[in-house]
This record gives structure tokens, sequence and C-alpha cells, in this order.
């Protein structure tokens, strides 16, 4: 890989393109979902890999689909660029290769094949791998890495003049199981000579398959250049073939994510039960509990406390929020020194204004609470709109459905709102007004004014007494 801050172009992507392998069925993930939809840190596996792949501005990416192709296609019909070649049956890698020739043959250039269950690679070892592939005017080059437990994994057979094969673990000798170095599956190809060299593999192995890596034998027979790069970090080229190898690729994930924002002043009190996706932007003096999960593409300002058990999903908060224990907010805004929590629930499309308080136990749902506003104890606001230094006492509700549709409750700036009101929507509070305990509003209130719809209290003297006179009398 090359150098921090080095130059990591690869010149005119014109002729670069992408072919992702995205065909097989996945079966020790024993799941209805495929394969490469199943997330890692938060994300679907393939999302990775094409998030990879679209930075280095490729002229074309195809996804070679098979099992399961629907799904995938509609999984990823945002990506109108994307296009999909077809592999089936799936009779091997040499032979999901060859299904792009119609729309690949006769191009110009190379041709660089990722595969959809290996998310980690990294932008800069593709670059250096390409740049390697073109200086030496190679007909492929192939991503390699040196591992302890090699298993499982083709190994690449050297001689005097370099790479030699790649031999199967299946059917590979002892001595060259014995080898180190693996084929990482990632390879770049010039696109003349590949078709050909791909309609003449056989199928002459352990699986009766068409084995892509049969390419680099054919190649140097041809006296054909090879050339490979050797990986300095062979997790990048970890492959995701059962859940727990999706575990294993979430944890590095994660524990990037969380290297990346302690580096940049963010204190994660325990890392290893911290979940933070790669999008999730922290700010500066944050602290982060344990127990924490930032997701999507939710954003944290600085100076912020989260708690521990809290859950965040693509939602914005801004500077010196604290955000006490077991609070879930999702796709809504907080605004500056506000405090959430414990367990609140801002559900998604709300906006919380500057120093807006949530106690304990309130559930807010599309509703707008201006700055300063205050809802302590047990109470649902939903489908509201609420102005500057509200009062909302405990146990307040806003009757937000009539059976039919969903209505909205207006409350204007400075108004109080007794413990134990019920507000029957559509209705509306004005500024300043008092609404008793204890009432039901059905009506508008006025500015200044003071809603109650209790009647008189009465007191029944010897209440008690009574009743016991009257059950021991039965008795």
């Amino acid at each position: 890989m090359p150098p921090p801050g080095a130059d990591t172009t690869i010149g005119d992507v014109r002729d670069l393109h992408i072919v992702i392998l995205a065909a097989g069925k996945g079966t020790r993930m024993k799941s209805a979902l495929p394969k490469v939809l199943h997330r890692v840190g938060g994300r679907p596996m393939i999302e990775h890999v094409l998030r990879v792949a679209e930075s280095l501005e490729p002229q074309s990416i195809t996804l070679v689909v098979g099992h399961m192709r629907d799904s995938l296609k509609e999984a990823l019909t945002s990506r109108s660029a994307l296009r999909f070649a077809v592999q089936e049956p799936q009779l091997g890698t040499g032979h999901a290769l060859l299904q792009t020739a119609p729309l690949l043959e006769g191009q110009s250039g190379v041709l660089l094949m990722l595969s959809g269950d290996v998310p980690l690679l990294n932008r800069g070892t593709l670059v250096s791998l390409l740049e390697r592939h073109r200086s030496h005017g190679a007909a492929a080059t192939v991503l390699t890495a040196v591992v302890d437990q090699p298993y499982g994994y083709g190994r690449v057979v050297r001689n005097s003049d370099g790479i030699a094969r790649i031999v199967e673990e299946r059917d590979a000798s002892p001595a060259e199981r014995a080898l180190k170095e693996i084929n990482s599956g990632i390879f770049v190809f010039s696109i003349e000579p590949l078709f050909d060299a791909l309609r003449g593999l056989a199928t002459g192995n352990a699986q009766g398959e068409y084995y892509l890596t049969d390419l680099v034998a054919a190649f140097r027979r041809q006296k054909l250049s090879v050339e490979t790069v050797v990986l300095d970090d062979p997790s990048e080229t970890r492959g995701i073939n059962s859940r727990s190898e999706l575990a294993e690729a979430s944890r590095i994930v994660r524990q990037k994510k969380n290297e990346e924002l302690m580096a940049a002043g963010v204190t994660i009190e325990d890392p290893s039960t911290t979940y933070i996706d790669d999008d999730v932007i922290v700010g500066a003096d944050t602290v982060i509990h344990p127990g924490v999960y930032l997701e999507g593409t939710t954003q944290i300002g600085v100076a912020c406390e989260i708690h521990a058990g809290v859950r965040i999903m693509n939602s914005v908060l801004g500077d010196r929020v604290t955000v006490q224990n077991f609070c879930v907010i999702t796709g809504s805004r907080v605004g500056a020194d506000a405090t959430l929590g414990p367990f609140a629930h801002v559900r998604p499309d709300s906006d919380l204004r500057d120093g807006v308080h949530l106690g304990n136990f309130v559930e807010v749902k599309k509703s707008t609470l201006g700055a300063g506003t205050k809802a302590g104890h047990l109470s649902y606001l939903g489908d509201a709109t609420i102005g500057e230094k509200v009062n909302i006492g405990a146990g307040t509700i806003t009757c937000n459905y009539d059976g039919e549709r969903k209505q909205q409750t207006v409350i204007e700036d400075g108004a109080f709102i007794g413990s134990d009101t019920q507000l029957v929507a559509p209705v509306s509070v004005g500024r300043g007004a008092y609404v008793g305990s204890g009432t039901t509003v059905r009506e508008n209130v006025p500015a200044g004014a003071l809603a109650v719809s209790a009647g008189k209290q009465r007191n029944l003297e010897n209440w008690k007494a009574t009743k016991k006179n009257k059950q021991s009398q039965k008795a």
C-alpha cells in the first residue's frame, strides 16, 4: 500500500472497468437473504465493495448475479449506472467472469475484478494493484497475502520468474498446502487477451468448475506477463462465508471507526461495546459511554455526552447535548444544549430545538418542540407543534388519532400544560394560556386563558365510617 500522503491517483480512468462477482449461493450463511446483503458494520457488504469501486471512478461497474438475483437487483435500484450480468448456473469464477463478455469484450483498457463478499478492501490497495499492472504491461496482476493459516485459500506457487500458478486447496499437494502465500481473489486483467483465455478454461479439477485462477498458468504458457502485489494487511482480503466471519468483519470495521474517532478527540469509554457506523460523524470532546449504538448517517455535535444503552439512528444532535441512559432517537433533529432521558423515545420527523428537556418516559413523534420547552415525565407528544418555553406536565397526552387519520395539536409560546392533560386533536392552546391539571381539552384555548374541565370537587364527610357500618350490617 502507498504511504500516508502518497499520490493515490490512477491515471486515465476511462479505460478502467470493474466487475464484482456476487452470484454465489452463500449456503453457509443459512439465510433467505442474499449473502452480500448481510450487513457489515451497519452497511450491506456489497455497499462496501461498491463504494470502494466507485471511488476509482471507472468507466463501468458490472455486477455478476445469479442466486436470488431479483432480490439483489431490487436492493440496488438506486444505482442506475450499475450494470448486471447473469450467471446461471454457477460453474465457477472463470465462468462468472465470462458472462460479462457481451458487455466488455472488445473494450480497451483493464478490468478490475472484485468479490462482493470481500468488503474490507482499501482504495489505496486497489490503486497500487492497478499501478503495478499498468507499469509492467501485464496480462494479469494478482493481489496476494501471506498468512499464518492459509487453509481454504488458493496457494500461490512461484518459480524463479515469479508467480507460476495458483492451486486451489482441494487440488493442492501436501507441499503446496504448506505454502503461506494465498490468492485474495482480487485481479486486474488486460481486456484484450482475457475473454479468449476464459473460453479456453477446462473443468479438470476437484470441484468440476471453471477456475479463474487457471488463467495465471495459461498466460504464463503464452509468455504473457503476470504480476503480483503482496498485501501488508491480509485482513483486507477477508472473505465472508459464515455468520462468524460476518461478525468478525463487523468487529474490524467498528474498531477502525472507533480508533478514527478517538484520534479526532472523541472519548469512547469502552470501544468493544460501542457500535458506530462508518458514515456517523461525532464532534470533538463528546463522551460516549458503553453500550451505545450510533447508526446510519447520524451526526453528533461537539462536547455532547451519550450515556449507556442509547441508540441513535439517522439523526442530528447539536453541540453540548446530553442523552441519558436508554434513550432511542430515530430520524430526528435535536438542538444544542438539549437534555433527553433517561428512557426517552424520539420518533422520526421530530425537531427538538435548543435547550429542550425531555425527561423519563417521554415519547415524541413527528413533532416540533420550541427552544427551552420542557416535558419532564411520562408524556406522549405526537403530531404536535409546540412553541418556545412551554411547560408540559407529567402524564400529558396529545390524542392525535381520531380512528381514521392523524390530527394536529398546536401549543403556542409560553403555555403551561398541567399534569394529566389530554389534548384531543385537532386543537390549539394560545400563547401564555394555562391548562389545569386533569383537563381534557376538546376546544381551542385562547391566548392567556385558563382551561379546566373537571367539575367542582366534593368531599363526602364520614364516608369511610358509613361504608364500614353498611358492610358490618350485611355480614
